[in-house]
């Protein structure tokens, strides 16, 4: 999806997981509980045509992607953020924003993934060769 996008800025993932140090791994299962719940509001007010109803939770997932260096979930967030806020102004429903929102879940699910597989990486890393299969 992403093509040659750099999803995390790793020098400010690096920055936050120093800054919170022991807090790191239980903030980042805050972001995950946080962002699963904003992206399914932000579809959730789509699919009701409430753009009031997504600024809030883009607004909340903007700030908490940027904390962990994940930009350009951050800047889709803003985009929803912003273009909602506009509609709201012109009293316009968040039709135009349908695309964004479209592409906010596989973002943020491709994003969450490698934050968790880079803030636990024995997880990914333990080796395959030599295990034995439980299936048989």
């Amino acid at each position: 999806m992403t093509g040659n996008v750099q999803l995390v800025n790793w020098d400010s993932f690096s920055q936050a997981r120093a800054d919170l140090g022991a807090n790191f791994v239980r903030i980042l299962g805050y972001f995950r509980e946080d962002g699963v719940k904003s992206v399914a509001r932000i579809e959730e007010a789509m699919r009701a045509n409430n753009a009031a109803a997504m600024v809030i939770p883009a607004h909340t997932l903007k700030g908490e992607s940027r904390q962990f260096g994940a930009d350009p979930l951050g800047d889709l967030a803003e985009t929803i953020e912003m273009s909602a806020r506009a509609c709201i102004e012109r009293q316009d429903t968040p039709t135009t924003i349908l695309e964004h929102v479209v592409a906010l879940r596989p973002l943020f699910e491709e994003t969450l993934s490698l934050l968790e597989r880079e803030s636990n990486p024995l997880v990914e890393r333990r080796p395959v060769f030599g295990r034995r299969s439980l299936a048989g």
